[in-house]
């Protein structure tokens, strides 16, 4: 596949009667769902393409001397409020607010201009005629509606849309913006960790997410492993937290790539707002907001890999950015891993499961079997040897739908979608 291709961002719009992937060739396609018909209902849950528009182009940074690269970082939608869907997308430095309308019809019979859309005489023109609105095919257009630039030195990793609908924030490695969607040439810097010398640099910002019903909290991840929850009214500047997520360290499972697997790649607010849930390199975690000392459930994503973390360091994986999404009613939670395998993780039960998204697995309409790894010993049949695993294929980005149980998967340039089977 093209490295273009390859899906960077997948996210379902409030409704979820939308989802949006990014690439890393600046493109932005967003899938509508199907609505169900009597006469064909094994279309039920099907996702068809419904606008496609390059988002990013590739730039050159002259002062630095660096090459901007297009690839979409992340896509959030805003909630709809008329006819017209908005959504903020970002490549490593521009943010931009895009407007995706429908048409459907269009003006004829002007008096100044013939069919073709030349300009008349007006000294030919002898009557007034009033113009008409002529039904045409639908058209989907996207539109740039704001460009937020020039507002972060270092590559951003996140941007979250607030509860209020009028603010959003922008995270990269070291500061946090706070943005007006309609004000596009100042932000706010809510969070700079920045050392005064950056020799003495020790932890970079990952995730950063709103709260989803107060509009003052939000929280951001570090490459230490620890989760700052702070109040904007508090302090203008919010670099003393509110908050302190940790987990002491176990020293007798202290290793030299401690470190490098406790740094979390994604942080995410439960739908309800009461718990967060945070990914590092093999395991999920849920947090209460109430209690900052541990969290309340752990989940292994991928253990077996334990003993395989040096070769994952030689081949860089182990620094891999594995996101994770909570189900609609924040009774489940998923996550990818490599060989083309995601984990859905059940909160009630403590039931797990392993599936895989892959062509030959996934043929329409069938069913996914389970998949379990083996780490040593008699491989049993339907097992997949843990040498065997592919890390070039891997799942990094997920979503769920907001009320059902569809899902998206991304696995490299190929989108899957699942859903429950009905009966």
């Amino acid at each position: 596949c093209q490295n273009s291709d390859i899906i960077s961002t997948v996210e379902f719009n409030y409704s979820g009667e939308l989802l949006a992937t990014g690439d890393k060739g600046g493109r932005v396609v967003i899938f509508q769902h199907e609505q169900e018909s009597k006469n064909r209902p094994q279309l039920r849950g099907e996702y068809n393409v419904y606008s496609t528009f390059q988002s990013h182009e590739p730039e050159f940074d002259y002062l630095k001397s660096l090459e901007i690269e297009e690839k979409i970082n992340k896509i959030r939608w805003l909630p709809q409020q008329n006819s017209a869907h908005f959504l903020l997308s970002t490549n490593d430095k521009t943010i931009k607010l895009w407007k995706i309308s429908e048409r459907d019809k269009r003006a004829e019979g002007y008096n100044l201009k013939d069919e073709e859309g030349r300009l008349r005489d007006p000294f030919r023109i002898s009557s007034l005629r009033v113009p008409v609105l002529m039904p045409m095919d639908l058209m989907v257009e996207a539109s740039p509606r704001r460009i937020f630039a020039n507002a972060h030195t270092y590559h951003i990793n996140s941007i979250s849309v607030n509860s209020d609908h009028e603010t959003y924030l922008s995270a990269d490695d070291l500061r946090i913006n706070l943005w007006h969607l309609e004000i596009t040439d100042r932000s706010f810097n809510i969070v700079d960790i920045k050392p005064a010398n950056m020799e003495e640099l020790t932890e970079v910002i990952t995730a950063a997410e709103c709260h989803p019903h107060q509009c003052n909290v939000f929280v951001y991840s570090s490459s230490k492993g620890t989760i700052r929850l702070c109040d904007m009214r508090a302090a203008a500047l919010c670099d003393r937290h509110s908050k302190f997520f940790e987990e002491p360290e176990d020293p007798s499972s202290r290793s030299f790539f401690s470190e490098i697997i406790s740094s979390i790649s994604d942080v995410k607010f439960s739908h309800s707002g009461r718990y967060m849930m945070t990914r590092d390199y093999l395991s999920v975690k849920v947090w209460d907001l109430n209690m900052e000392n541990r969290p309340v459930e752990t989940y292994q994503v991928h253990e077996y890999l334990r003993s395989k973390l040096c070769s994952l360091y030689e081949n860089d994986c182990i620094f891999d950015k594995f996101e994770c999404c909570w189900n609609g009613s924040d009774s489940a939670i998923m996550t990818g891993s490599y060989n083309n395998f995601f984990r859905m993780f059940d909160r009630n039960t403590r039931r797990d499961i392993t599936l895989e998204a892959s062509r030959e697995s996934s043929k329409p309409r069938a069913t996914l079997k389970p998949r379990k790894v083996s780490t040593g010993g008699k491989r049993k049949k339907d097992e997949i040897s843990v040498d065997s695993l592919d890390f070039n294929k891997k799942i990094l980005h997920t979503a769920w739908h907001p009320k059902e149980n569809v899902i998206a998967v991304a696995a490299t340039n190929n989108l899957y979608i699942f859903q429950d089977k009905i009966n």
